[in-house]
């Protein structure tokens, strides 16, 4: 399986402690993601560190053990679905995730609800993705 990361799952597996973290390091997936998400990362870097209670050092290690297990992708390897993506989803921001899904022939991994208005793509929450877990479908 390959899964599509959004900002906010990132957000979440950034927390070591967090169902997300352990979800991202057993699971036996292939990660993508676009390649504006780490800018993201280090913009929210010190809100990301509060509610995960970690200091600087652990969350700079933390990240870049992660981002060594995600391939990122620049806009251009699947700018060709990114006008479909706008049209597909009420929240024009989660585009380029679309996109890049559709590009890779990839499901998504979100909690944000409108990513699952389109059908073109599978999107899992991390609820889903536990249950699926525990009963061995990933």
């Amino acid at each position: 399986m390959k899964l599509v990361l959004d900002t906010n799952a990132l957000f979440s597996i950034l927390n070591p402690k967090s169902i997300s973290a352990y979800l991202f390091h057993h699971m036996k997936t292939q990660f993508l993601a676009p390649e504006f998400i780490k800018s993201e990362l280090n913009k929210y870097k010190s809100t990301c560190m509060f509610k995960a209670n970690l200091s600087e050092y652990e969350f700079t290690t933390g990240k870049e053990e992660i981002e060594k297990l995600i391939e990122f992708f620049n806009v251009l390897s699947y700018e060709d679905f990114l006008e479909k993506s706008i049209n597909l989803i009420s929240d024009k921001n989660d585009a380029d995730f679309l996109a890049l899904a559709i590009s890779q022939n990839a499901s998504i991994w979100s909690n944000d609800k409108h990513l699952k208005e389109q059908f073109l793509v599978s999107v899992y929450t991390t609820e889903e993705l536990v249950d699926m877990f525990i009963n061995n479908k990933i």
